[in-house]
């Protein structure tokens, strides 16, 4: 940054980071902000997540997934020393931006952001997609196979058509009715 300051104010900006090392960059991050006292122009480091339900084995767990792997959220005041602070902490790669300058993240997408994050209900996440050949583990349907036409993250269900009296039937079932074969 050639000893140039941009002084645009108390902003949020996207770091890139070697992917899985989110959590660790976030953590050093914080460390280096207490140890060379920048809790004036460094704000608040986050690493975006948000719960999912995973059902795998017919079993339905919750899990954090990082929104964006590889990127953590860094609100800050961009000076020469906040940027050199940022870019020299381990396993930071750079900022999202052009050429060495930092392009700060929109107000609308952090708020969209912030909200995803802060959603109650998790969503849910399974192994199959449309086309994949699956097996009804329960009543009325159960052992029927069928392929996969609709999948509803958001609701859990899912359509599959069903062959039965000689022709292809719809079905809506849950996730935890199905098993991939």
């Amino acid at each position: 940054m050639a000893k140039q300051i941009l002084n645009q104010g108390r902003r949020w900006y996207v770091l890139h980071t070697y992917s899985g090392y989110e959590e660790n960059v976030a953590r050093n991050l914080k460390q280096r902000v207490d140890t060379l006292d920048m809790g004036d122009q460094i704000f608040n480091v986050l690493v975006p997540t948000e719960k999912k339900t995973k059902i795998k084995n017919g079993k339905r767990k919750i899990v954090e997934e990082k929104v964006f792997p590889g990127y953590v959220m860094v609100e800050m005041i961009v000076t020469d020393e906040s940027w050199y602070v940022v870019r020299n902490t381990p396993n930071v790669t750079g900022f999202i931006g052009v050429g060495s300058t930092p392009t700060p993240v929109g107000d609308e997408e952090i708020k969209g952001l912030m909200k995803r994050m802060g959603q109650e209900d998790p969503k849910f996440k399974i192994d199959v997609n449309i086309g994949d050949l699956v097996r009804i583990t329960e009543e009325p349907f159960k052992n029927m196979e069928g392929k996969i036409t609709n999948i509803d993250e958001a609701k859990g269900k899912i359509k599959v058509n069903v062959s039965m009296f000689g022709r292809e039937t719809p079905v809506e079932l849950d996730f935890l009715q199905i098993k991939k074969v």
